[in-house]
């Protein structure tokens, strides 16, 4: 499978925050997080974990695929 860029929400950071993260696409849009996690951020979901992406278009009108759930 390929690698690409899915965007990782963010926790406690007091306002939505997203961090551009690396993961392998696997099938029906699904994705695998690829680590590594910096000591002073809290992922939504940690390496290793298969995510569900789904499009989100940012205020700029940048539209990307985020992590939004764990999938199978």
């Amino acid at each position: 499978m390929s690698r690409t860029t899915i965007y990782m929400p963010l926790l406690n950071e007091g306002t939505d925050v997203w961090r551009p993260v690396e993961a392998e696409a696997l099938s029906a849009g699904r994705y695998r997080i690829l680590g590594p996690v910096s000591d002073s951020e809290e992922w939504a979901f940690v390496p290793g974990s298969i995510v569900r992406g789904v499009a989100k278009v940012f205020g700029d009108g940048n539209r990307v695929i985020v992590a939004a759930s764990l999938s199978n």
